[in-house]
């Protein structure tokens, strides 16, 4: 390539005689990228559910804000400005450590320091995480709303255990699982 750069105007990267660097564009570009470089199909299934899961999770959380604003509108500022800003920081709790095992695959493939045990490990942690998200959904279901735990046949006890756990302790299970995310990430990265 000349100083003048090509004669349309673009660099060698744009015209694609060359093989480009950027390997996904932005956070959205790394599910399609994580998939198509890894060989582990069990990250593959996660990358697939991870992002259905945070896609569906974000739209719930953006509904839930646009109620409550829509709720409050007209109102003082104080707890209503709280409230959307926790409801904010919730979405940002839940959906990052989502994300995460896919994000870490893909710059670790980026970078050509990836491997299958490291894409097996990040994908069974983004699960653990995924399941975390669902016991905390049971635990913190209220009383009235809950069904009998012989409705759910092999999952009955666990189901039973989760009702018995206080409804604040299901906070523990997503944290424990984000950190077990990082844990993974620095141990085998």
């Amino acid at each position: 390539m000349t100083d003048a750069g090509l004669a349309d105007g673009t660099s060698e990267s744009d015209s694609g005689d060359s093989t480009d660097e950027r390997t996904y564009g932005g956070v959205l570009g790394t599910f399609p990228y994580a998939y198509r470089e890894s060989e582990s199909r069990l990250l593959r299934s996660y990358v697939v559910l991870g992002g259905l899961a945070t896609v569906v999770l974000a739209l719930l959380f953006l509904l839930a804000l646009i109620y409550l604003i829509g709720g409050s509108f007209g109102a003082q500022a104080g707890v209503f400005t709280f409230s959307r800003s926790f409801y904010i920081v919730v979405a940002l709790f839940v959906i990052a450590p989502l994300m995460a095992p896919v994000l870490f695959v893909a710059r670790h493939h980026r970078y050509g320091t990836a491997d299958l045990r490291y894409d097996r490990a990040m994908a069974a942690s983004g699960y653990v995480f995924f399941l975390s998200l669902y016991a905390m959904a049971v635990i913190s279901m209220p009383p009235g709303s809950r069904r009998s735990a012989s409705n759910y046949d092999v999952a009955a006890p666990a189901i039973e255990f989760l009702y018995d756990l206080p409804a604040t302790s299901g906070l523990i299970l997503p944290l424990l699982a984000a950190t077990l995310i990082y844990l993974v990430h620095r141990w085998l990265g």
